[in-house]
């Protein structure tokens, strides 16, 4: 055992460091919390006042708003470091299918705080819950559960001119380090007849990864990075297309310095929760 670990100002800092990362963990979910649930409730009235040409931009632009707030804060405290300024090429590019990876529930927040102009595909049972879902409404967000009526909605906010994000996964990755990818994604591209924007989002932690509760602490700082990948033309063949496009990522993030598999990023949270217990 190394002498600085098994010290009193070793074991000392160690223990002040996890109090300050279940702090930075509380102060984030409360922040989210408070957020959310305020834009909720003030959603509700203009949800059913406002015309749908003004509620959508105004419903977007605040949920981005809170986003931007949201992870600045996170930066702040020194819980994330962020860089995901490769998202702003894309804000006046104009319609386009945002397909990225998905490691960990805090993707599409990452995503949407860059990219106000935003349509996105969610699961109805966010749309239904009440921090969320009564903005995710006035935002114009699109329902997962009925398939056909998702993707005619989807491909009409294309035409409209926005964005739309969409994870061709289809859940977040269990199978490192991509699931296989749906033709969803080349479906909408193809009868809206818009690129698909592919999107890498690297991460050295496993932190709400899929099946990681949502109160559990993580080793902080936890580092995020997003860059762009290839733009691929609207697809004619979609079973083709997503083989393709799942090969694509595998070859892009297999070997990407800053992406670590969950079991691998698993194992450095407990050999860091180890070192902080000064075993």
């Amino acid at each position: 055992m190394r002498a600085d670990l098994a010290s009193p100002p070793g074991l000392a800092r160690r223990w002040l460091h996890r109090l300050y990362e279940y702090a930075a963990l509380w102060f984030g979910l409360g922040l989210l919390g408070t957020l959310t649930l305020t834009w909720s409730m003030l959603s509700v009235p203009l949800y059913y006042v406002l015309p749908k040409h003004w509620a959508e931009p105004l419903g977007r632009w605040a949920i981005t708003t809170i986003f931007r707030i949201y992870l600045g804060a996170l930066a702040l405290v020194g819980a994330c470091r962020f860089d995901l300024t490769a998202l702003d090429a894309l804000r006046d590019e104009g319609p386009l299918v945002i397909a990225p990876n998905h490691p960990c529930l805090l993707d599409a927040l990452m995503v949407i705080s860059r990219l106000p102009n935003m349509a996105c595909i969610m699961k109805a049972a966010l749309v239904d819950n009440v921090f969320v879902g009564a903005g995710a409404r006035l935002a114009g967000y699109i329902r997962n559960d009925a398939q056909l009526s998702m993707i005619k909605q989807s491909v009409a906010e294309l035409k409209n001119g926005s964005q739309l994000l969409l994870f061709p996964e289809g859940t977040r990755t269990t199978r490192w380090p991509i699931n296989p990818c749906k033709g969803t994604a080349a479906l909408i591209a193809s009868r809206a007849k818009v690129p698909i924007q592919t999107v890498f989002i690297e991460t050295d932690s496993a932190y709400l990864s899929k099946g990681w509760p949502l109160f559990r602490r993580p080793t902080m700082p936890i580092t995020y990075r997003i860059r762009l990948g290839r733009r691929f033309e609207p697809p004619e063949k979609a079973g083709i297309f997503s083989e393709e496009l799942e090969r694509y990522f595998i070859d892009e993030l297999a070997n990407a310095p800053r992406f670590l598999p969950p079991d691998a990023a698993r194992a450095v949270e407990s050999d860091a929760g180890r070192h902080h217990c000064g075993t």
